[in-house]
């Protein structure tokens, strides 16, 4: 039973990739041809542009990391068990450098990872 699901991914995968990709190539043409011709005086596109377009701004902007900025949960309490783990000295050091990389941000704004629960509510209302 186990080899059939197995297979089957080879199957699933693709079509699910392509059905995923048809559908976003609809949902881009179809915007497109309602707003810009109207906005910009710019004229329609096909599907195939739209599947065109879609690929390249995947390209361009990423992949979907999303609107946090903070990056992913897990990630967020796996470095502040890290940041716990260091000594003063670690820590001062790691602020200085972060702070030369980035210049802004949660340690510009002050980011606590000692108290890291307390850090996030106040960043969240």
């Amino acid at each position: 039973m186990r080899s059939f699901f197995y297979r089957g991914r080879f199957i699933f995968i693709p079509l699910a990739v392509a059905a995923f990709l048809s559908l976003a190539g609809f949902v881009v043409m179809s915007l497109w041809n309602a707003l810009i011709p109207v906005i910009f005086h710019l004229g329609v596109i096909t599907f195939w542009q739209a599947i065109g377009i879609f690929i390249l701004s995947k390209i361009l902007f990423g992949f979907g990391k999303g609107g946090n900025r903070g990056g992913a949960p897990w990630m967020r309490h796996r470095m502040a068990e890290r940041f716990k783990n260091m000594s003063p000295e670690e820590r001062e050091k790691f602020k200085e450098k972060w702070g030369q990389r980035c210049g802004h941000g949660r340690w510009a704004e002050g980011h606590n990872w000692d108290n890291y629960a307390a850090d996030t509510t106040k960043t969240a209302e």
